[in-house]
């Protein structure tokens, strides 16, 4: 069973609320995971919007069991310092968001590999209070949130993460967000009250909107 992660850490202000997914939305995850396997004997096959079933022996061609894959990534989270790098205007545009709203960072991994993200955002001038775990977003965003009479808004690149958000807290503004690619492109789609945002401050600008501090 995954534990509900604390949350005691994070102290909100009476100002708007960003939570913002990591993986392939803050930092590129794909490309560099991609690179790690490859210096590893192995490849990501291009034929379905998963990890398990398509990462290959470069020796064998033959598909890895999914342990082995399993451990393939667990052991990037361990080493994302050294791969993982930010998306282009990614810090800026948050950096400029946390002059009028708190940014947190609900990422999707095992809270063991949260010291080492921590480390990397902090490298990058991304401070801010970070929630790692497994546990469903709707539920962890609603308890983030709770009552408050504030705008909040929530941006990721998988439509189950928002749609669970949306379902929890019905007044969240949902942006999607992910990288233009082969595999990405076969994701599932997200509803249709799910904003896309094409870039860092497209989300920007729609953030804004939403706080009512952009031009409308």
């Amino acid at each position: 069973m995954i534990d509900f992660p604390s949350l005691g850490h994070v102290r909100l202000t009476d100002r708007p609320l960003v939570v913002c997914d990591v993986d392939d939305v803050v930092l590129e995850f794909l490309k560099p995971f991609e690179a790690y396997l490859e210096a590893r004997g192995s490849k990501l096959l291009h034929r379905s919007y998963r990890l398990h079933g398509n990462i290959i022996s470069l020796e064998t061609e033959a598909a890895l069991e999914d342990s082995v894959v399993s451990g393939l990534i667990e052991s990037f989270f361990d080493d994302q310092e050294r791969w993982q790098t930010p998306f282009a205007e990614a810090v800026d545009t948050l950096q400029a968001l946390a002059g009028e709203a708190d940014v947190v960072f609900l990422t999707a991994m095992p809270p063991r590999f949260a010291e080492a993200r921590r480390r990397l955002l902090d490298q990058l001038h991304l401070g801010f209070p970070m929630i790692a775990t497994e546990s469903p977003k709707g539920p962890v965003v609603k308890a983030l949130h709770e009552e408050r009479p504030l705008p909040l808004g929530f941006i990721d690149d998988m439509a189950h993460n928002l749609h669970s958000v949306g379902d929890h807290v019905s007044s969240c503004l949902l942006i999607h967000m992910m990288p233009d690619s082969v595999i990405h492109r076969m994701a599932p789609k997200p509803a249709d009250h799910v904003v896309r945002a094409e870039d860092w401050p497209h989300a920007g600008e729609l953030l804004r909107r939403h706080f009512g501090s952009g031009a409308r």
